[in-house]
This record gives C-alpha cells, structure tokens and sequence, in this order.
C-alpha cells in the first residue's frame, strides 16, 4: 500500500496539486467510502472513523453542498 501511496504522491506533485486540496479531497473520499461501507448510516460511520457523529454530519453537509454548487473543498487553516 506504500509504494501506491507514494506513487499517487508522485502524480499529484507533478499535477503540481497544492497539500490542502490534496488533505481536502483524501478526507472527502474517505468519509464517503466509509459512509459507503456502513449504508450512510452515520452513527456507525463516525464510530469507524473515530469522530463525533456531529462532526461527520457537518462534513458530509459541506460536501453536498460543495457537490451541488460545484465548488472547491475551502481552504484548511494552518495548523
């Protein structure tokens, strides 16, 4: 799984893909395979991905309102 990681590192940085758009689509697309895996349920999904059931809800509204509109994920705070 590394060597696949560091692969698709590899394209992105030669995409020249900027880290916060990377970390903003990783997260989105992992949440949606595991709300995915566990049928939307999202009690069960937050308890996977070890995050208040809240907060998930919070992020799956932000990126269907991000799918609708067709923006871009905003941009994360320095950390």
């Amino acid at each position: 799984m590394r060597a696949r990681l560091e692969t698709l590192i590899d394209e992105m940085l030669e995409g020249q893909i900027l880290l916060d758009e990377a970390l903003s689509e990783f997260e989105k697309v992992y949440i949606k395979k595991a709300l995915a895996q566990n049928r939307q349920h999202l009690s069960k999904t937050a308890v996977v991905l070890g995050i208040h059931r809240n907060t998930l809800a919070k992020r799956v509204a932000l990126y269907d309102k991000q799918d609708r509109n067709g923006s871009k994920p905003p941009k994360r705070s320095s950390r």
